[in-house]
């Protein structure tokens, strides 16, 4: 567990900022792939695999260790968890509305109005 912190470690520090978060999943899920030793079809599926959980993983990863911050245990931090990864995907297709509104030049009730639209149709 400790080689795959480092791994990833070093992978992010080595990366440039004009690389996407894509390509970051890829190489981070390659780089678990080898500490596993995985090879061929078990390498691929399970690089595919770790490639399209990574946005989740990360947020849940975060949230986690909020909780753990937090020190809470069982229920109730499943609870958190759940919650607090609701919450960030919902702040985060809100501030998208919010800039397509700026983007608009909306104001007002008419900006009011087009973020909710927004945001229950996303």
């Amino acid at each position: 567990m400790k080689g795959i912190a480092i791994l990833m470690t070093v992978f992010l520090m080595g990366m440039g900022g004009a690389q996407s978060a894509t390509m970051t999943a890829q190489q981070l899920c390659e780089a678990q792939a080898a500490v596993k030793k995985l090879a061929g079809a078990a390498k691929t599926s399970f690089v595919g695999k770790c490639v399209k959980d990574a946005p989740v993983n990360d947020k849940a990863s975060q949230c986690e260790q909020a909780a753990v911050d937090k020190k809470l245990a069982g229920a109730a931090k499943n609870s958190f968890i759940q919650k607090c990864v609701k919450t960030d995907a919902t702040a985060d297709k809100a501030s998208q509305c919010e800039k397509a509104a700026a983007d608009k030049k909306l104001a007002g009730a008419a900006k009011n109005s087009f973020v909710q639209k927004c945001v229950k149709t996303s």
